[in-house]
């Protein structure tokens, strides 16, 4: 109890790691370090400055924004430099004339009605009164019919002259006048030029052969019909000064552009760009943060549905998502530390950022397909991150430097069983960084000294270096948290001086030589299948663990002595040899091997039935034994390693028992075996294929005809079997 309670005290993980809301915890966690770790970066600046004060520094725009204020200022002086548009209205000259005309055609109507109600009535001494009231009627009916739409009324004078003239005096001043009028509007008369045109009319009308009264008259009239004919063209200005306006660029504050100069004074036109693009202390800009919160919920909810869609062990195993989370989380404060160097007056610094230990860990630990995706996700918050430089939120080429640094350590590390590999690694990531930078530097038309740029170079190589030796240092932690079974943990695994193989090798030797020898079987077998083949080894190491508390039990271990099966009972027996899966299983975990291994070692026989022992109990049994009191409680195979290490096993104990093992008698023993299996339904529950098993098959021959190959017989060894052929005879 003493030994089990240490283990029992830290299994609380164990108990709620597969809460349902284990995963969203997680990531909710994952995005407030995120919304933390980035705020700093998004946070708009703030200035405390003065209108009239000096700038103490150069400050430049850090978002692009339109100055609405200069551009409506704009606009409104393109509007004021548009002159008014006037058009001379030819047409006007015929409606005048048309007008001319029919003042003359109502007068002459009038003046013809006079004449017959003269030639109908009776002369008598009343003709004089009502020839002058017929005469006032008249002239008020014409007044009527004449300032009917016009503002300008003829004088009574001029309309009783006009009315009075007989029929050949009123066609000689309708001639005169409409001719008159037709030159004088023939050219163009502005309203300032009116009155000079009305005065010019006097000139043209100089006939002398009617009476002063009637010239006077034609004058008035003819300066009654002119009318200005070069007048504002409203539509046309408009239509100007709406294309002028059109044309008036909007006034851009671009990202970047220099607002003001150190040691130049904060003008009025200064201090309200400083506050339009929200650099001055006296607002509060919420957009930023909200932006942030938007960005990282986008982020959080892709990487939640690749990691519950794609086929790795985060999509079921929340210890994994942990680890993954704490990952994402080291690179995070890897990449923040190091933006901090930025503020040092040393180039390109912020390159020597190792972001690539968390491509390279999450390679090692998870799945090359989550490594990939998060890189993408360590870009985007590098861009965010190595915002010091910049005047806006994002700086893409650091993204773009971290996604090609990241991208390098997951395609060269790839699945590799060797430790050197990611030194390897390291060098590769170097090259890659160089590479990028130059490309940038190229691209930006980078003129700086041959100092500079080195340092770059440098900072990108140094980059590659550190992410290897941090990945060298937090692997082993890691996998010790976590339990995970990297290729290093593998490997430290099957050193034979471990205590438990120790133990298997001094108190089973048998089962020791049995399991060395699967593990060769079983190690071909999963890479011919593309299953980790290193793991099958090791797996098979420790599959028969359990055997070390009864080893006698067990025919491999049976040197020179009796069996002692044959003095107990089947029931026993199969008893006995149930146990071994499972107690190998249970001193496993006490020694807190990792998860995959002692899940082979308890699924390695699956629910195989003991046919031997279940065959002797029948004999010894009237009535019929069910098969399930003889077989193996299980459970199946979950995985193509542990399925793969019970055909091996199963094999290797089949072939030690022919006595002359022949290519065909190995080969058809390895399928027979499989075929049993299949059809008892061992591979159900993992995901083997008919395919996969023939290779399995084919893979396993080839490895033991290696082992039982034929050997030379030298001399010495037939002049041994002579001997002992002679010794048989006597």
């Amino acid at each position: 109890m003493r030994k089990r309670a240490p283990i029992d005290n830290i299994r609380w993980w164990n108990r709620i790691k597969d809460h349902r809301y284990i995963r969203i915890i997680l990531f909710m966690t994952l995005g407030i370090v995120l919304f933390l770790a980035m705020l700093d970066n998004v946070t708009p600046e703030r200035l405390d400055i003065q209108m009239s004060s000096i700038a103490d520094r150069d400050i430049r725009s850090p978002i692009t924004v339109e100055n609405k204020v200069a551009t409506e200022q704009k606009r409104k002086e393109a509007v004021q430099e548009i002159r008014p548009v006037y058009s001379q209205k030819t047409e006007y000259a015929q409606l005048q004339i048309e007008k001319i005309n029919d003042i003359f055609e109502l007068i002459k109507q009038q003046a013809h009605e006079e004449v017959v109600d003269e030639d109908a009535e009776d002369a008598d001494e009343q003709e004089g009164l009502q020839e002058e009231e017929n005469l006032e009627e008249k002239l008020e009916y014409v007044q009527n019919v004449i300032s009917t739409g016009t503002s300008n009324d003829l004088s009574d004078e001029t309309i009783l002259t006009l009315l009075q003239a007989n029929e050949t005096q009123l066609q000689m001043a309708r001639e005169t006048t409409k001719n008159v009028v037709y030159e004088v509007m023939s050219q163009r008369i502005a309203i300032n030029d009116l009155a000079d045109a009305k005065q010019s009319v006097q000139e043209k009308i100089a006939i002398s052969t009617v009476s002063s009264r009637l010239h006077t008259a034609m004058i008035e009239l003819a300066q009654f019909a002119i009318i200005p004919n070069y007048i504002y063209d409203d539509q046309a200005t408009e239509r100007l000064q709406q294309e002028a306006v059109e044309r008036v660029e909007p006034v851009i504050i671009r990202e970047g552009q220099l607002l003001v100069k150190a040691g130049e004074m904060v003008n009025h036109e200064v201090y309200e760009q400083l506050r339009l693009v929200g650099l001055l202390d006296d607002q509060f800009n919420g957009y930023p943060y909200a932006g942030l919160a938007i960005l990282i919920l986008l982020m959080i909810g892709m990487l939640a549905y690749y990691l519950n869609e794609a086929q790795t062990s985060v999509k079921t195993n929340n210890s994994h998502l942990l680890m993954f989370v704490l990952i994402f989380f080291v690179t995070l404060v890897v990449m923040k530390i190091t933006s901090l160097l930025e503020n040092l007056d040393y180039p390109g610094v912020g390159l020597i950022v190792p972001v690539a230990v968390g491509s390279m860990l999450l390679t090692m630990l998870l799945h090359e397909r989550v490594a990939l995706f998060a890189s993408i996700f360590f870009a985007v918050v590098a861009s965010i991150l190595f915002n010091n430089e910049t005047v806006g939120t994002f700086n893409f080429q650091y993204g773009i430097y971290v996604l090609f640094s990241s991208f390098a350590g997951v395609y060269f590390l790839g699945k590799t069983n060797k430790i050197s590999r990611i030194l390897q690694t390291g060098l590769f990531i170097s090259f890659i960084n160089i590479l990028t930078v130059m490309a940038i530097l190229l691209l930006k038309s980078f003129q700086q000294s041959g100092l500079e740029i080195g340092m770059h170079l440098g900072f990108a190589f140094l980059s590659g270096f550190l992410a290897a030796v941090l990945t060298l240092g937090l692997l082993p932690f890691f996998e010790a948290g976590f339990g995970i079974l990297s290729t290093t943990k593998l490997i430290e695994l099957s050193n034979p001086n471990h205590p438990l193989l120790r133990k298997i090798l001094l108190e089973a030797p048998g089962t020791y030589h049995h399991s060395v020898v699967v593990g060769n079987l079983a190690e071909a077998a999963c890479e011919s299948v593309g299953a980790n083949g290193l793991l099958a080894r090791v797996g098979s190491y420790y599959h028969d663990l359990g055997k070390t508390r009864r080893p006698h039990f067990f025919i491999e271990n049976q040197m020179k002595m009796e069996n002692p099966h044959d003095k107990i009972s089947p029931q026993l027996s199969k008893t006995i040899i149930i146990s071994h899966p499972y107690d190998g299983a249970e001193l496993l975990r006490e020694y807190k091997m990792p998860k995959e291994i002692v899940d082979i070692a308890e699924q390695h026989h699956g629910t195989t039935l003991l046919k031997f022992f279940y065959h002797k109990a029948n004999k010894d049994c009237d009535n019929p034994i069910p098969e399930s009191q003889f077989r193996y409680p299980g459970p199946k195979a979950q995985t193509k390693v542990a399925a793969i290490v019970g055909i091996a096993d199963s094999v290797e104990a089949a072939v030690r028992s022919i006595s002359k093992p022949t290519p065909d008698k190995i080969e058809n023993l390895v399928r027979k075996i499989i075929n049993d299996r299949l059809e008892d339904g061992q591979f159900d529950e993992c995901d083997l294929t008919m395919k996969e098993l023939d290779k399995i098959a084919i893979s396993i021959c080839e490895t033991l005809q290696g082992t039982f190959h034929s050997r030379i017989e030298y001399p010495e060894d037939v002049k041994e079997k002579k001997g002992e052929s002679n010794g048989n005879r006597n």
